[in-house]
């Protein structure tokens, strides 16, 4: 005769072991047990889809945030350049306001050779940063990279020419960051 408090005992065991088991499993061997083997199995590939579309977008978004910070480390003097340009712009019209007869002052030799060699070196940090004057004479408009500022009537050039550059234009990198201000050529009237 088995004692009704090992009983007690022993039924309490098996409901913690059965605890979280659908009880379609719990019941025993019948089709409900198939039936809930096909669910669990449906279950499962329904998290490991989830899963794997989880991984690929953890995947793309570490793809974007390489790309953005790549992106941040080469066009990160954009801002500063752009600003820097409107110097390199009056430093350019100082060296060409100099008259011939002053660069050969011997009084002021040293004043035009050291504002020519700060305009070269100018140009120098810029090619090492990346940063390049976009060509603009004799070269046919675009858009990209030229804004026209006026129409100048030619017989020379083609319609639709650049012939006059008003301010220089610049990319960084593969970057626009100036246009050219120029003239275009028209036909004439």
């Amino acid at each position: 005769m088995i004692d009704e408090g090992k009983n007690a005992a022993l039924d309490e065991a098996a409901a913690k072991e059965l605890d979280g088991v659908p009880e379609e499993l719990r019941a025993g061997g019948t089709d409900g047990d198939e039936d809930a083997l096909a669910q669990l199995r449906a279950d499962l590939d329904a998290a490991k889809q989830d899963v794997l579309y989880a991984r690929a977008d953890t995947q793309n978004v570490r793809r974007r945030m390489e790309k953005e910070i790549a992106d941040a480390r080469t066009y990160a003097a954009t801002g500063f350049a752009r600003d820097i340009l409107s110097v390199a712009d009056n430093l350019g019209r100082a060296v060409e306001a100099i008259p011939a007869e002053l660069r050969e002052d011997e009084r002021l030799k040293g004043l035009v050779t050291g504002i020519e060699a700060t305009q070269r070196e100018l140009e120098k940090v810029f090619g090492q940063h990346g940063i390049t004057r976009i060509a603009a004479v004799g070269l046919p408009l675009d858009p990209n990279q030229h804004q026209a500022m006026l129409e100048v009537p030619s017989a020379e050039q083609e319609p639709g020419t650049v012939v006059q550059e008003m301010q220089a234009g610049y990319m960084i990198k593969d970057r626009l960051l100036r246009p050219a201000m120029v003239g275009v050529a028209k036909t004439p009237d």
